[in-house]
């Protein structure tokens, strides 16, 4: 984007030099020098609403923004106070964009630079999304500004269109028409337990033994077999063989049965045993090393007894 040239430009004593590498938000950073003689550095934004007059060596006049009436700052037009207030009891000024659309802000605001406009954007945004798919969601148009938020038309892969926001696209908080939160089952915490994660037969994505509840003890140089239930974490004990771990463990899931039956009528779902959970609420396993601190199963199968 091309930027104004202030080079030679005066605003009251200060002639502005140069622009330097510096960057203030975005703004460029200028080299002006004072009548007085004294060199310094200030922002774009700042030469342009007229508020540095000086290097400092004369105070601010500040009789001439008491009233900001007929002024202008970036696309608005200052029209008189508005007779509302901010929260903190700063008045609030009414301006008009060039747009036609009339806002309300502070004095301190218009003056600093922080707004400009009304936020209507004239021009498009700078990224060209159209085509571009976030998720289900693909960008077919450009829906315009609001409210300072750049919006886009999308279609999504169920057939729905709705208008989703820049930023939710672009950080991925937008990646439906709502569709996929509906369609994904909701879960259930009870008495310490998440009842879709032990009806689930599938694996998750972090084991490495290919048996659920299984891992390999590096320190001991065994199979660990360990399962979770109510919030407990109990082990079942550590063998040579992978397979003498995985029959501990499918007796330790006998323990499952009752839990589910017990919930079976508040969670009917529970019987198809083929819910996908997330792998981020998968059960905590238990530290390499550590001995069981809980309620031991499948004692009769481990080789250390």
């Amino acid at each position: 984007m091309q930027r104004k040239d202030f080079t030679g430009q005066r605003f009251g004593k200060v002639v502005v030099i140069s622009p330097s590498e510096k960057r203030n938000r975005g703004s460029v950073v200028w080299n002006c020098r004072c009548d007085c003689g004294k060199e310094f550095q200030e922002d774009a934004r700042k030469l342009k609403t007229g508020l540095i007059q000086s290097c400092g060596c004369e105070p601010f006049p500040a009789e001439k923004y008491r009233n900001l009436t007929g002024l202008r700052f970036g696309s608005l037009t200052v029209l008189g106070k508005s007779g509302n207030r901010t929260k903190d009891r700063n008045p609030l000024w009414l301006c008009q964009c060039d747009c036609g659309k009339k806002i309300e802000t502070t004095k301190h605001r218009l003056l600093s630079g922080g707004v400009s406009s009304c936020g209507c954007g004239h021009t498009p945004p700078l990224k060209d999304w159209i085509g571009k798919r976030f998720g289900r969601a693909e960008v077919i148009a450009y829906a315009g500004k609001k409210d300072g938020w750049h919006l886009w038309q999308c279609r999504c892969d169920c057939g729905n269109e709705f208008v989703a926001r820049q930023s939710n696209l672009q950080h991925g908080q937008t990646t439906s028409c709502g569709c996929f939160h509906r369609e994904r089952p909701s879960l259930h915490f009870v008495d310490g337990t998440f009842v879709e994660r032990i009806a689930s037969k599938n694996l998750p994505s972090s084991n490495t033994s290919g048996v659920r509840g299984v891992y390999f003890n590096k320190k001991r140089g065994k199979w660990v077999a360990q399962i979770m239930l109510r919030g407990k974490c109990y082990y079942l004990g550590a063998y040579s063989r992978i397979e003498d771990a995985a029959k501990a463990r499918a007796r330790g899931e006998e323990m499952f049965d009752d839990f589910l039956a017990k919930y079976a009528q508040t969670y009917p779902f529970v019987e198809a045993a083929q819910v996908d959970v997330p792998n981020d609420l998968q059960a905590p396993k238990l530290p390499d090393g550590m001995t069981d601190n809980n309620k031991t199963l499948g004692s009769d199968l481990d080789e250390n007894k």
